[in-house]
């Protein structure tokens, strides 16, 4: 039977995955997909001595340095349902690639590690969550090794985040003393074995059994101290309620150790059953603001990221589509809000870097949409081309570095190689309005890393990053153009423009940047900048 576009949409749940780097987040991303059975064998994060990549980290610096630097999107069916994941980098340098993502996700899944609770970069990331009121499921990862005692990392929780941590399930010990955990809803058990077989190796196996049986699995004080305990969170902690976590104000949580492939099928049925599926869009129609939902007929969404190169054997440039509604089909013409017409031919679903042509897609589903340079972050499609979405703003960088070819006959492939980078949202490029410099902006030293990397290897070419006469970026508007004018006349020294030709103040530092504001009250000065 053929479901109708909003019922197909309603078997939809997007969701990102956000933690601090080394809590697990890559490791739980691959046996989501083990469980999901979208791949047959979960790559070994662990053995980064041996090079073997994760599906979800495909760059050559990823594999090397065992880190995602790159956010990277996995589809696969459950259940009936079908789960959107994007995995988002948890370096703080890539913060601004996260939030591009956190656009597109209608859930979030907040992954901590049992030892440490929650880190500044959980915090940070938990922020824009916030911001953009986004529901949060908590998995508390490695489980296996030395925990915290599960009440102090609730507690933590709800101090640090004002949030209320509902445990849906409860852990018995930890490190070698970790039996499993016990469903607070059903009363089953749900078992972590650790089994060592005649020829020495070792294997985990999880099932659950009812309360009679736990005998087998540990002993009388274990099981006395699993009664008290769970009885005791039952009646301190808060009922799980839906409505309050998609609204954002409590926190299902699960234990687990995604290491050894426990508590990720609890995690993933929390997800199916409770996650929102896609939620409405604000955006503005034929020039009037409002939302679009998955019951609009027309088929609309928005670019939240660009990539190059993701097969460096077809210098390919893709389009990251999130669907708002309608019935995408393969081989429709969209338009964007600025009058492109754009026929896509040859959409793809992505499984990280392998990918298969989509014939058609839902609200909540993200397509890559292969383009020669026709698409920007943010733009937003239709078929109508009357939409645009809210913006998804760049941050002023944090960096900023003087770009040349070691060889100076090749600078006009570097700054079209620093031009395809910035239309990615990797860093960003200004130019000078006096002299033939091209000054790179990034939030963190890594960024810059990932840059000179991926312009010697998709590029061939070698580059200088030297330090540059400003350390401040501030993009400048005001309400009287001829004041604009007049402000970036007097200041041509310290004016630029960026990859969109928005004027932008450069400057030594923070105080010179307030020094002139005083001066200029009509000019406004602004930290982030949203493309229209």
């Amino acid at each position: 039977m053929t479901l109708s576009p909003e019922a197909e949409a309603a078997r939809r749940r997007t969701f990102a995955i956000i933690s601090h780097p080394d809590a697990g987040k890559t490791t739980l991303t691959e046996n989501l997909l083990l469980a999901g059975g979208a791949i047959r064998l979960a790559g070994a994060v662990r053995a980064r001595g041996e090079r073997r990549r994760t599906t979800s980290d495909w760059m050559k610096i990823e594999r090397d340095r065992g880190i995602s630097v790159s956010a990277s999107v996995m589809t696969f069916e459950y259940d009936d349902c079908v789960f959107n994941l994007l995995d988002t980098p948890g370096h703080e340098d890539f913060s601004e690639d996260t939030y591009r993502t956190l656009t597109a996700a209608d859930s979030a899944v907040m992954v901590l590690d049992a030892a440490k609770g929650i880190e500044p970069q959980t915090l940070k990331l938990f922020e824009v969550c916030r911001l953009r009121d986004i529901p949060i499921i908590t998995y508390i990862n490695k489980m296996d090794r030395e925990a915290q005692d599960p009440f102090a990392l609730l507690d933590e929780i709800e101090q640090k985040l004002a949030l209320s941590a509902s445990p849906l399930y409860w852990p018995q010990g930890s490190g070698e003393r970790f039996r499993g955990m016990k469903d607070l809803r059903t009363g089953e058990f749900v078992t972590y074995r650790r089994i060592v077989g005649a020829d020495g190796a070792v294997t985990f196996a999880t099932d659950r059994i009812g309360g009679n049986a736990l005998a087998e699995v540990m002993d009388e004080a274990e099981q006395e101290e699993l009664a008290g305990q769970a009885d005791m969170a039952a009646g301190v902690c808060p009922a799980y309620e839906r409505q309050s976590y998609r609204e954002g104000h409590m926190t299902p949580v699960v234990f687990g150790s995604a290491l050894r492939h426990f508590g990720v099928k609890e995690l993933l049925d929390t997800l199916r059953a409770e996650a929102p599926p896609p939620r409405a869009q604000k955006a503005t129609v034929k020039g009037q603001p409002g939302e679009i939902g998955t019951d609009n007929k027309e088929v609309t969404g928005f670019v939240f990221k660009i990539q190059a190169n993701m097969d460096p054997n077809h210098r390919d440039r893709i389009a990251f589509f999130r669907m708002v509604s309608g019935r995408f089909q393969r081989g429709m013409r969209l338009k964007t809000a600025q009058g492109k017409q754009l026929g896509v031919t040859s959409p793809v679903m992505f499984l990280a870097q392998d990918r298969e042509i989509a014939d058609e897609a839902f609200g909540g589903d993200v397509i890559g949409i292969p383009n020669h340079g026709a698409l920007r972050v943010g733009d937003a499609l239709s078929e109508s081309g009357t939409v645009q979405f809210a913006g998804i703003p760049n941050f002023a960088p944090e960096i900023l570095r003087r770009a040349r070819p070691k060889d100076p006959m090749k600078s006009k492939h570097l700054r079209k190689a620093l031009e395809g980078l910035a239309e990615e949202g990797v860093t960003q490029l200004f130019t000078p309005e006096i002299g033939a410099d091209m000054i790179v902006g990034a939030v963190g030293q890594l960024q810059i890393e990932v840059m000179a990397e991926r312009v010697a290897t998709e590029n061939n070419l070698d580059v200088l990053f030297e330090p540059a006469p400003y350390n401040v970026a501030r993009w400048i508007s005001a309400d009287d153009r001829a004041k604009l004018e007049a402000f970036a006349e007097k200041n041509r020294a310290s004016m630029a423009k960026d990859l969109d030709g928005a004027p932008v103040y450069l400057a030594k530092n923070t105080w010179d940047v307030g020094y002139v504001q005083d001066k200029n009250p009509d000019i406004r000065f602004t930290k982030t900048k949203e493309r229209a």
